[in-house]
């Protein structure tokens, strides 16, 4: 069969060159290399593999790496807690190191933006991160509005129950596509024009060409300051793990509040202090026929985040329901006979056990939210698959696009697979 396989692949790869050869078709992917000479709509940085973008890449690699032995050799036990030291050992090498590397290097990191004669290669990579900013704002939101519709349709409010069961039939029941067109040219086209536009001073401007907001424009202490931030954040966690461990051990809680607010507020202000003001705010300003300055949300954009989010958290909130009526009712009641309230008996004891039902299938969503998202063209938005589209028109190198398109998503798919899979091992009850 392994043979029989290979004759196979190798058969349609011969026969596929010839054919490009007959039609006078050049094979290869070279073509990469030209100029692009179109135009795309929605354009984000790409920082390049190089300069201080690379020593960042390989800082994070090796203190992931150094922060995974660590734990395995402070670990008391498989998949015991960390002591104090061990937690701060690994915080300061898979977070501090990059983020040191990072400033250390920040006048090397080279960012580029695609333009028109920029080359294909840079195009799809416009397109690939232009989904990946719509498949993590998508998995984020379905996960968070799953979630809320699941308590909703658990709950013993009929209307609130009624309600969540309708959204979830209607949205599970109508086709992803036609909900994005609803949502684009229903909803946001619907909008006031640019001359009508709903401004309240500059800090919120929306009309049917987007919703434009101050954009915030780093200065010479940003870098100080954000690593502030994640520095802060970092240590608020180490507080509330702390506190948490201190409830399990003593049956009370630890210090959480007090310690947490001097992290988050302290830190940023000494930054602040040290490095001068971060960032300024460029406001949006009407010029000509549209707004100019600021940062906006486009309505293509909006429209595939919001109806992608809107399809697969109905899903979502199926799985996540499914999985909280699984754990066993007794568990509900054994929780509140040890005085706990609904809060807490969701959060410790059920929503941990539901986990193990609820990941598995979860995963099968998450993908659903990447490879939905090529149908980003047929609302004009720039994804991947559409910049290979315009490309493959250009060019007609049809086989190396099409492979270009399988391989990347390929990727993608067993990267979200992996994760998720990691994760679902490391909250698998382990029976005795």
């Amino acid at each position: 069969m392994l043979g029989g396989f290979l004759w196979l692949a190798a058969s349609m790869y011969r026969n596929t060159l010839e054919n490009l050869r007959t039609r006078g078709i050049g094979s290869g992917f070279g073509f990469l290399r030209s100029e692009a000479g179109f135009r795309i709509g929605e354009v984000t940085g790409l920082p390049l593999p190089q300069g201080g973008f690379l020593y960042f890449l390989l800082s994070l690699a090796a203190g992931l790496l150094l922060s995974r032995l660590v734990a395995r050799r402070l670990a008391p036990g498989r998949g015991g807690p960390l002591p104090g030291k061990g937690l701060a050992a690994c915080l300061a090498l898979s977070v501090g190191l990059p983020l040191l590397v990072l400033y250390a290097f920040r006048h090397s990191v080279e960012i580029v933006r695609y333009s028109e004669s920029s080359s294909y290669l840079v195009a799809l990579a416009t397109g690939l991160a232009n989904t990946f900013k719509v498949a993590a704002l998508g998995c984020a939101g379905s996960t968070v509005l799953g979630l809320l519709v699941a308590l909703g349709r658990l709950s013993p409010n009929w209307l609130l129950g009624t309600l969540c069961r309708w959204y979830v039939e209607l949205n599970r029941n109508l086709p992803v596509l036609l909900q994005l067109f609803f949502w684009y040219f229903i909803v946001l086209r619907g909008l006031p024009g640019v001359a009508q536009s709903i401004d309240l001073g500059g800090w919120l401007v929306l009309n049917n060409r987007g919703l434009f907001l101050p954009a915030l424009v780093p200065r010479e202490g940003a870098w100080l300051f954000c690593g502030a931030v994640a520095a802060a954040l970092c240590g608020v966690w180490v507080v509330l793990r702390r506190s948490r461990r201190m409830w399990e051990e003593t049956g009370r809680p630890g210090r959480r509040a007090l310690p947490g607010a001097l992290l988050l507020l302290g830190l940023p202000a000494l930054a602040w202090l040290a490095g001068g003001t971060p960032f300024s705010l460029d406001f949006p300003v009407l010029q000509g026929f549209n707004y100019k300055g600021g940062t906006g949300l486009t309505p293509e954009f909006t429209a595939l985040v919001v109806g992608l989010t809107v399809y697969i958290s109905a899903f979502n909130a199926e799985i996540i329901r499914a999985g909280i009526e699984s754990v066993s009712r007794g568990q509900r009641e054994a929780a509140r006979a040890l005085a706990m309230n609904e809060r807490q008996v969701m959060r410790v004891v059920i929503l941990p056990q539901a986990m193990r039902v609820i990941v598995p299938p979860l995963t099968s969503e998450y993908l659903a939210v990447v490879k939905n998202s090529s149908l980003a063209v047929g609302i004009g938005y720039p994804d991947f698959v559409s910049v290979g589209g315009t490309i493959l028109n250009q060019s007609g190198q049809a086989v190396e696009i099409v492979g270009i398109w399988m391989g990347v998503f390929l990727c993608i798919s067993l990267c979200i697979s992996f994760c998720m899979n990691v994760y679902n091992a490391r909250i698998a009850l382990v029976e005795r």
